[in-house]
C-alpha cells in the first residue's frame, strides 16, 4: 500500500450514470434497467477513450469502449446498501450513511391534505401538483399562473417538492418564505420530503425562463458523515454543483455553484490546480436532469461524450498528492419503461499519478466504501458503515 496519505481526495459524481441492474432490482421495479449499456446501444457505440484507459469497459464491456490490459485506474462497482434511490440517498452513503427508511416520491402527485395546508398557510392556491419537467411546467402553468398569482407546485423521481413562480408575480422574498413553509410542513413524517426547491422564473408566456435565483430547503443527513469528521478535523471540504444543498451546507468549508455539466468541469479543473488539504465533492447533474429524465438517450450518451472529451483537463492537473475518484448515485435509464430512477450498480474508478497500473477492486456492498476510504486517508473517525479500499491502492 502507499503510506504516504493523499493530501487531496477528488470526488465526482457522474449523477445517475449506472452500470447496470442490482442484485435487488425486482424489489424497486427496475428488472432489466442498464443505463450505460443501453445508452451505449442506441449511440451504436459510446466515444470514451479517456475514461476507457482508466477501466470503464474493464468493469463490464460497453460498445464502443475497448476493455484495455493495462486500466490506468483501479476500477469496480457498487452496490446501494440504503433502501432508496434517490439522490440525497446515494450521496449521503458515499459519506458513510445507511438511510433504512426511504424518502417519500410522488409519482401521482403530493396528498390533497398537504397542499391545503400550503394554500391555507400561503394564502396563495396551488397548480399543476404532478411530477414534471421544470422547463415544462413553467411552459404549460406559466400564463395561468400569472393570470392568477397561483404557484406552481410540481416533483421528480427524487423525493423534492418545487414550486416554481414568476419574479414579477411572486417576489423572490416571499416565494422563499413560500418554501420555508413547504420545508416546515414536509418536515412531517408522513410526508417526509427530502427537499423543498424555489424556482423562480421570468418572461412572457411562449418565452420563459428560470433564473439563477433557485435556492434550495433540504433535510439536514440523519447522521454524522465524513464531511462533518473532515472539516471538524480542520480540513478543506470544497463542496461543487449541488453538493452543499443535497448536504443542507453540513461538513461544507466552501461551496461553489455550478449552471451545468460543462461548468462543472471549469470548476473542478480549477480546483484540482487550487492548494488545499482535503475533499473536493462534484456533483455532474445534467445526466440525470437534463437527459435521464426526459428520455433521451442520444443526448445522454452525448453528455457523457462530452465528460470523457473534458476529462483530460482533471487528470494532467493531477499530482502524486491527488486521488480522484469518478462514481454515480444510482441509475436513471432513459430507455427503460419503468420509474426515471432505476436501482443499478454504480462504476467506481479510482485513479492517482502515483499508480503505476490499476486493477480491479473487490465488489463494493455499499457506496460508503468511498467515505470510509477517506476517512482513512485523512486519519479522522471512520463512519460506521463502509469498508475502506485504500490499503488495495499500490
Amino acid at each position: 500500500m502507499n503510506t504516504k496519505p493523499f493530501k487531496r481526495i477528488h470526488i465526482i459524481v457522474m449523477d445517475s450514470v449506472g452500470i447496470g441492474e442490482a442484485p435487488d432490482a425486482e424489489k424497486f421495479g427496475d428488472v432489466g434497467a442498464d443505463t450505460l449499456g443501453h445508452i451505449a446501444e442506441k449511440m451504436n457505440g459510446l466515444t470514451m477513450p479517456n475514461m476507457g484507459e482508466l477501466g470503464l469497459s474493464n468493469i463490464r464491456e460497453l460498445p464502443g469502449i475497448t476493455p484495455v490490459e493495462k486500466p490506468a485506474a483501479y476500477f469496480g462497482k457498487m452496490q446501494e446498501a440504503s433502501v432508496g434511490k434517490d439522490t440525497m440517498t446515494g450521496h449521503w452513503e458515499i459519506m458513510g450513511l445507511n438511510i433504512d427508511k426511504p424518502f417519500k416520491v410522488y409519482p401521482e402527485g403530493f396528498p390533497q391534505t398537504l397542499i391545503e395546508q400550503l394554500e391555507e398557510r400561503t394564502g396563495r392556491k396551488v397548480l399543476c401538483n404532478k411530477p414534471a419537467s421544470g422547463t415544462q411546467v413553467i411552459d404549460d402553468y406559466g400564463e395561468e399562473h400569472m393570470k392568477t398569482g397561483a404557484i406552481i407546485v410540481y416533483t421528480s423521481a427524487d423525493p423534492v417538492l418545487q414550486i416554481a413562480a414568476h419574479e414579477e408575480i411572486v417576489p423572490l422574498d416571499e416565494l422563499y418564505k413560500i418554501c420555508e413553509i413547504a420545508r416546515e410542513l414536509t418536515l412531517q413524517p408522513e410526508y417526509l420530503v427530502g427537499r423543498v426547491i424555489a424556482r423562480p422564473f421570468i418572461g412572457t408566456p411562449g418565452n420563459f425562463e428560470r433564473t439563477s435565483n433557485r435556492h434550495d430547503y433540504a433535510l439536514k443527513p440523519f447522521g454524522r458523515t465524513v464531511m462533518n469528521e473532515l472539516k471538524d478535523a480542520n480540513f478543506d471540504v470544497i463542496a461543487l454543483g449541488k453538493i452543499s444543498d443535497i448536504f443542507n451546507n453540513e461538513g461544507v468549508t466552501e461551496a461553489i455553484r455550478t449552471k451545468d455539466n460543462s461548468d462543472g468541469m471549469d470548476k473542478i479543473s480549477q480546483v484540482v490546480r487550487k492548494n488545499f488539504h482535503g475533499l473536493s465533492f462534484l456533483n455532474l447533474v445534467d445526466f440525470d436532469a437534463a437527459y435521464g429524465h426526459r428520455r433521451d438517450p442520444i443526448g445522454y450518451g452525448e453528455a457523457l461524450e462530452e465528460f470523457d472529451r473534458r476529462l483530460p483537463e482533471v487528470l494532467e492537473a493531477l499530482t502524486e498528492d491527488d486521488l480522484l475518484i469518478i462514481t454515480a448515485d444510482h441509475g436513471n435509464d432513459p430507455t427503460f419503461h419503468g420509474s426515471d430512477h432505476t436501482r443499478e450498480y454504480v462504476p467506481l474508478i479510482v485513479y492517482s499519478p502515483r499508480f503505476k497500473e490499476g486493477n480491479e477492486l473487490p465488489l463494493r456492498l455499499t457506496f460508503a466504501d468511498i467515505g470510509a476510504t477517506v476517512a482513512e486517508n485523512f486519519n479522522v473517525k471512520l463512519p460506521e458503515f463502509g469498508t475502506s479500499f485504500l490499503s488495495n491502492l499500490k
